[in-house]
């Protein structure tokens, strides 16, 4: 085999192998199984197999001894530990997410864009006795399908919102038919004229959500803030008053953020002089 040849064959295991810790992380505290990863990675099982024990001894994937389900290791843990503070948008959002579910009683959320997808980074309980569990931490939907990842999908640019909707057309027909790229369109409309999203429970009948997307300094969409509740608790005017909540922890969050990033701009400009070097 050419040096070449090895190369690339080296890179495509790094690649499959991050496409697996991906779909590991995705599958929240059930763990995936190698059926599921074999499945949705469009891997053969020997490959995935190959793949997974690689991730265990290097400790980002562990193996439930009972459930034999796949769950991230240690080492994801500590890097992901170690990355917070560099791309912490949790620990920039905390508090405001801690504040909007005591002063709502319901539940809050934050949310990441991912490509065309929106993930579930945390979501914090309110003091109501009734709550909707129909986002958890690591949850990844298409972008649209939720309050928060409308609202993400809103504020994206016409050509990059389109392209995201064709991308996911077939996802959103296999599972969530009745939302198709139309719907969504016509939906992402409407949360631009409001300046915020909201979801009458489109995804499951009595949860419904108001959401709003966190913008970075650039201007992208850096992911979402949202509330979410049982249908009697999202009626006017209380969903526009819980709206509003967000609208104003999110002008905080980003505030946050451009210090963050501007923090930050030293730093990138002195990689760029070494780079010139």
């Amino acid at each position: 085999m050419s040096n070449a040849a090895g190369s690339a064959s080296g890179t495509q295991s790094v690649d499959r192998a991050m496409m697996l810790l991906g779909l590991i992380g995705r599958q929240g505290g059930a763990g995936a199984s190698l059926a599921g990863l074999v499945g949705a990675s469009g891997l053969n099982k020997p490959t995935v197999r190959r793949l997974l024990l690689a991730l265990i001894r290097a400790g980002l994937v562990e193996q439930d001894g009972g459930s034999r389900a796949y769950h991230l290791g240690q080492e994801a843990y500590l890097l992901g530990t170690l990355a917070t503070p560099r791309h912490g948008l949790l620990e920039i959002a905390a508090d405001q997410l801690s504040a909007l579910a005591r002063d709502s009683g319901d539940t809050a959320f934050l949310s990441l864009r991912r490509g065309d997808t929106a993930v579930c980074l945390h979501r914090e309980e309110g003091g109501y006795p009734i709550r909707t569990h129909a986002l958890m931490p690591g949850a990844q939907h298409p972008l649209g399908v939720g309050a928060g990842s409308l609202a993400m999908l809103a504020a994206l640019p016409e050509p990059e919102r389109e392209a995201a909707l064709d991308r996911n057309r077939d996802w959103l027909a296999r599972d969530y038919p009745a939302l198709p790229p139309e719907r969504l369109r016509h939906l992402a409309r409407s949360a631009r004229e409001l300046g915020h999203a909201l979801n009458p429970g489109l995804v499951f009948p009595d949860s419904w959500g108001v959401g709003v997307a966190l913008r970075r300094p650039d201007g992208g969409v850096a992911g979402a803030v949202s509330i979410a509740a049982v249908a009697q608790r999202m009626q006017p005017p209380r969903n526009a008053e819980l709206a509003a909540a967000l609208v104003a922890a999110a002008a905080r969050i980003e505030a946050r953020l451009a210090q963050a990033y501007a923090a930050r701009a030293p730093e990138r400009s002195d990689h760029k002089r070494e780079g010139a070097t």
